[in-house]
């Protein structure tokens, strides 16, 4: 799956999803990746009689982003069904190797809006997904630039998979990598005795952990342990890195594992950059 060499870009003529494609073209020029454009016509229906829009959906999509995504390796795709059902199963049966779509939320109700065909491409791909609600930042496509990455993972068995993804990409671009792995149980609580040498040792052996994962993928990187909640722990060690980039863990048989199980869809809200589930 790395270096993503075939892109899915799933569109809705948004305005969200026009700044989304800067990054989508950044991706497939660095690769040398084929991007494919797919729009999905769900059924409308209009006094319980359905309406046939697939002649305007073609129209669209063949005239957006007539400056993009113009040459022998893009091609445009128009489907009819389930949206999200028919993005995951074109991006398996295509074998592609990233897809790249953005969230819905907007404003202050961002945190809490993902998009219910996002949750379901998040849940259901067994590629890479990137995704991220900051699409009103995303600069021009001259200006994009990759200069330090974070990778949250959760010391699962799909964390040397995640890790190396994260190690790949950020060696690609000549980034800064950090770690970040986040222990909840050695957060301090006002008004609770805890054992501190005991919170030491959580957090000492996580990091040995981690060090023992980086040294076997031969990966230079900046390790954070957070003894906080994920979310949390993740968004602010992005914040503070200045980080480009956040990857974090999925698996194909159980969607996000471990503590990013719960946390995944918390992690893509609240992150100030774009992230990619491996």
């Amino acid at each position: 799956m790395f270096p993503p060499r075939k892109i899915l870009f799933p569109v809705d003529f948004s305005t969200r999803c026009t700044t989304a494609a800067r990054m989508v073209e950044t991706f497939a020029d660095h690769f040398d990746a084929r991007a494919t454009l797919l729009h999905v016509v769900e059924p409308i229906m209009y006094t319980d009689l359905p309406i046939d829009a697939t002649s305007i959906a073609e129209e669209q999509l063949g005239n957006y982003l007539p400056d993009s995504f113009k040459d022998s390796r893009s091609e445009r795709v128009l489907l009819h069904g389930d949206a999200a059902h028919r993005i995951v199963d074109f991006a398996h049966e295509g074998r592609y190797d990233l897809i790249m779509l953005p969230t819905h939320g907007y404003g202050r109700f961002r945190r809490f809006i993902l998009g219910s065909v996002v949750a379901k491409v998040l849940h259901d791909a067994k590629c890479p997904v990137w995704t991220g609600v900051h699409m009103e930042q995303v600069p021009k496509v001259e200006e994009i630039a990759f200069k330090n990455v974070v990778c949250a993972i959760d010391l699962g068995k799909q964390s040397c998979h995640t890790l190396r993804w994260a190690g790949l990409f950020a060696n690609e671009f000549g980034a800064r990598l950090t770690i970040v792995h986040a222990v909840p149980t050695a957060k301090d609580h006002p008004n609770v005795y805890c054992d501190q040498d005991w919170k030491f040792e959580l957090v000492r052996t996580a990091k040995d952990k981690i060090l023992g994962l980086q040294r076997s993928l031969g990966l230079e990187a900046s390790i954070a342990v957070i003894p906080d909640e994920v979310p949390f722990a993740v968004s602010t060690t992005a914040l503070h890195n200045n980080a480009d980039l956040l990857v974090i863990g999925r698996s194909i048989e159980d969607g996000v594992l471990g503590r990013l199980r719960t946390n995944a869809y918390s992690i893509i809200r609240q992150s100030p950059c774009p992230v990619v589930s491996v």
